[in-house]
């Protein structure tokens, strides 16, 4: 068992709790965020395939520090390179940055581990945080729920598949704004309930 951090929201509010909660638990919440949300929305037009197929790796991390946090990012990285088989890795920290103003700075910082490490062009990171606030929007607008997950979380994707699944799709430039749009038509009540719903 793992010493987890689980939400919970009090208005507009989300704070974490301390929970017990088993790493295979923290992953099937995960598993039911991007199931529910990511793709039952249609957020990511890229995502169904990967689950469909199995080529999704799931890791949840102890790390309670961003040193560790890093440290856990690159083990992904290393873990892309060594196995083809896995496209995409979702590095989940269920007991670390539970702010999202330090999450940005980990996001940052992974970033440039990718850059200093030669992985530019190769990796690329999305990321989602259960504060998640797009900038220049209020923290109650619902877009920001596009990528408000269960759990802070690195979304480590393959750059040349990214650029594969682009070719293949319509305007893909224009899917942020649809999903501006549909979160907005569904409303702040709706996508909070769908999100929390996943737990």
């Amino acid at each position: 068992m793992i010493s987890a951090v689980l939400f919970y929201a009090s208005g507009n509010d989300i704070r974490f709790a301390a929970r017990h909660m088993d790493t295979q638990q923290v992953i099937e919440q995960t598993k039911n965020w991007i199931t529910n949300v990511v793709i039952g929305c249609n957020f990511c037009p890229f995502a169904s395939q990967p689950v469909k197929q199995g080529r999704v790796h799931y890791h949840v991390s102890k790390a309670v520090d961003m040193q560790t946090c890093l440290l856990s990012f690159m083990e992904e990285c290393l873990r892309l390179d060594n196995d083809e088989n896995i496209e995409t890795t979702v590095l989940i920290l269920p007991k670390a940055v539970p702010f999202f103003e330090e999450y940005l700075v980990l996001v940052e910082l992974a970033e440039q581990l990718l850059i200093s490490n030669g992985y530019e062009g190769i990796y690329q990171v999305a990321s989602f945080h259960p504060q998640y606030q797009f900038s220049g929007t209020p923290a109650d607008d619902p877009a920001n729920y596009t990528n408000r997950s269960i759990y802070p979380m690195l979304h480590l994707l393959r750059e040349e598949s990214i650029e594969l699944a682009l070719q293949r799709y319509p305007d893909p430039e224009l899917i942020p704004e649809k999903n501006i749009r549909f979160a907005h038509k569904k409303g702040l009540t709706y996508m909070k309930m769908l999100r929390d719903s996943c737990i």
